[in-house]
């Protein structure tokens, strides 16, 4: 995945000529410091950049219009370490394209109660020029993120780290091209969707290839590329017997090579960094991908099956925002319940297509018939995900606005083994309760297809929504079916 050290966020911050170069020159210093530690911190995933000190309309017009044309900055962090006159502030903030974290601190954390005077008054104001800031944003109705607490306090740098993962992924999403091999699942409607507005909201665009034009070149894969492929399947994977060399089976491990190489291949040639497709579009292929689709989102690229291509830029996103977490992000599915009063559950699955980097230990490489799609019996892994907090995410069109959809969950270990399910799988219980939380998801028209994180928090992908401007809903510890309907309506009455 992505080195996000390779991306920037412009320490920003704000004063003005009335105090005096002695005053500016100690702003300076302590912004210096500040951006210095932030950089440093391990928590902080990305590199800060420290910026001089902005004191006139100018100097904050030319930051801003420097942020925006930069392909390194993904965000600004802007602190005013004295009182800086917001209107100073408007044409820049009129033309800032980035996200912006307003970081409400100040450089020392205690009072000096012994040597505090007027002139460590007249430097240290941040209590109230936040406020000012604050008050002008609100007032041009600005989205944003404001961390409270001071810059070495390990809460505030959580919140942080949070904030620029989420800028990671609303940056990676500009310009980014998703493929579609096929059309959507016929008749199928929450995978459907307004592909212009999201290319105008999003900043990503979705086309459709022709099957056979990935067919072709998924004809062209060596047989030295297939051989060193099927070497790294057998020192990967658990290989069951019949795909072993010599097996009965081997050459369909071969036929999921050469479609594995083709897609990555064709992915690499259109600077694609997701796709989809569906079972019932496969003409010229031979197995459905598999395998293929697993590797590839571990690899980091997004993927969703049936054509949803909303999940696939989702899947994209995550991965991106949880670059170098423990854990893994992953195409997912509501499957089945176990509705067992004492232990009531959901079983989340797909065909084929679960990410590897969810799975619990060494996943098994396997061969079994699939009921749908008229092709040949397709390869694919076969594992158990990991217990721990996790969440369900999804993208869903309502028509005049994108809304994310989030569903805080644990999942578990499985109760008992399923030797006669042979695709990956992960159990988990849905916060707040199972009635609750699949109650609050159907009445929020969730999909049925969602991106499975185990390294987000919900926090992230709120910060995500107000970078893309998009309604968030969130289903976790604290919902209540009563107090849920009306967000839904305040929403509905918001968004007219």
């Amino acid at each position: 995945m992505l080195d996000l050290k390779k991306l920037e966020v412009w320490f920003v911050t704000g004063s003005q000529n009335l105090y005096g170069e002695e005053t500016l020159k100690k702003v300076a210093e302590h912004s210096k410091i500040i951006a210095a530690s932030l950089n440093d911190s391990p928590q902080i995933p990305v590199t800060v950049v420290f910026k001089p000190t902005v004191k006139s309309p100018e100097e904050i017009y030319e930051v801003m219009q420097a942020a925006n044309i930069s392909e390194k900055c993904i965000g600004i962090i802007a602190w005013m370490h004295t009182f800086s006159p917001a209107k100073m502030w408007i044409g820049g903030l009129k033309i800032l394209k980035k996200p912006l974290l307003h970081f409400h601190t100040q450089f020392n954390r205690d009072i000096p109660w012994d040597s505090i005077d007027m002139d460590f008054m007249n430097l240290n104001q941040s209590a109230h020029g936040d406020r000012e800031f604050g008050f002008i944003m609100t007032r041009m109705r600005l989205n944003r993120k404001v961390v409270v607490g001071h810059w070495q306090d390990g809460e505030s740098l959580e919140k942080i780290n949070t904030w620029t993962r989420a800028a990671a992924g609303w940056h990676d999403w500009q310009s980014a091209r998703f493929v579609r091999f096929g059309d959507n699942m016929r008749f199928v409607a929450v995978t459907e969707g307004d592909k212009v507005e999201a290319e105008i909201k999003f900043g990503y665009s979705v086309n459709t290839y022709g099957v056979g034009d990935l067919v072709k070149v998924i004809n062209e894969t060596t047989d030295q590329q297939i051989d060193a492929l099927v070497q790294e399947y057998a020192d990967s994977y658990t290989l069951m017997p019949s795909l072993m060399k010599g097996g009965e089976q081997h050459n369909s491990l071969r036929e999921a090579a050469k479609i594995e190489i083709g897609i990555e291949t064709f992915m690499k040639a259109g600077n694609f960094k997701g796709f989809t497709d569906t079972f019932e579009d496969l003409h010229g292929m031979v197995q459905l991908p598999g395998i293929s689709a697993q590797r590839l989102m571990n690899k980091g690229y997004g993927f969703a099956g049936e054509g949803d291509w909303k999940t696939a830029a989702l899947v994209r996103a995550m991965k991106v925002m949880g670059s170098g977490l423990k854990g893994g992000n992953s195409f997912m599915e509501d499957y089945t319940y176990n509705f067992n009063p004492d232990n009531r559950l959901v079983l989340g699955a797909h065909m084929l297509e679960i990410c590897e980097s969810i799975a619990d230990g060494k996943p098994s490489c396997e061969i079994h018939p699939l009921g749908i799609g008229g092709k040949a019996d397709p390869v694919r892994l076969v594992f158990n995900s990991a217990p721990g907090l996790a969440l369900n995410a999804s993208v869903i069109d309502m028509g005049n606005r994108f809304r994310l959809l989030v569903n805080e969950v644990v999942a578990v270990t499985p109760l008992q083994a399923l030797p006669k399910l042979p695709v990956a799988r992960v159990l988990w219980k849905p916060y707040p309760n199972m009635h609750t939380g699949c109650a609050a998801w159907i009445l929020a028209g969730g999909a049925h297809h969602t991106c499975y994180s185990q390294n987000l928090t919900s926090e992230h992908l709120q910060d995500f929504a107000e970078m893309a401007g998009i309604e968030f809903v969130l289903i976790g510890k604290d919902t209540n079916l009563y107090q849920f309907k009306n967000e839904l309506r305040w929403s509905e009455v918001a968004y007219k």
